[in-house]
């Protein structure tokens, strides 16, 4: 046996610090996309109910918010059914000019109008 008192082992390994992120190197979080109404104007051509269904079918809203809503169109002309970002306004939009006629009308020949327009932030 040896006598040696110097040892055989490696000593241990000291891991230098993290570097601390650079913050001009973070992602800046997505601004929001800007929000747009999609708003429902009047015309004589369909039934409370017609836009009732509609905007259940199309908006999710219950039967009450859409006599409400109805009810605004009928008194003022127009009115907004929801505010969400372009794109799905736009779909939005196109969802009610494809709605289809008002079958408890006679007269009724197609779907109802939209329009989509900025909305203040």
């Amino acid at each position: 046996m040896s006598t040696d008192s110097t040892s055989n082992s490696a000593s241990p390994t000291v891991a230098p610090p993290a570097a601390k992120p650079d913050n001009a190197a973070k992602p800046k979080p997505p601004s929001p996309l800007p929000p747009y109404h999609v708003v429902l104007l009047n015309d004589d051509d369909h039934t409370y109910d017609y836009v009732i269904e509609m905007l259940h079918v199309l908006f999710g809203h219950q039967p009450e918010r859409g006599y409400q809503l109805a009810t605004e169109v009928d008194a003022q002309g127009r009115v907004i059914v929801m505010t969400t970002h372009k794109e799905r306004a736009e779909l939005k939009r196109d969802q009610i000019h494809a709605y289809g006629v008002d079958a408890r009308i006679s007269r009724c020949r197609g779907s109802m109008s939209a329009l989509i327009e900025p909305a203040p932030n």
